[in-house]
């Protein structure tokens, strides 16, 4: 029996599909940028890449936690 994924990682496959890139492109982006805390970095993947609040928030708390950064 397999788990379900569960949390941030669950919008991955929809992330994906829908801007067509994969989700370790995105968390290199969130990595590189200047930028650090987890609101400043949702806000500049909406406006920069056109993502959507719940696309972008997954991608930036899965990367911080991921980095120790929570």
């Amino acid at each position: 029996m397999t788990d379900a994924v569960k949390g941030p990682a669950s919008y991955f496959p929809s992330i994906e599909k829908k801007y067509g890139r994969p989700i370790a492109e995105w968390k290199e982006l969130i990595r590189r940028s200047p930028l650090t805390k987890h609101m400043d970095l949702v806000s500049w993947l909406k406006a920069e890449y056109g993502l959507g609040h719940g696309h972008a928030n997954a991608l930036v708390a899965h990367t911080l936690a991921e980095d120790g950064l929570k």
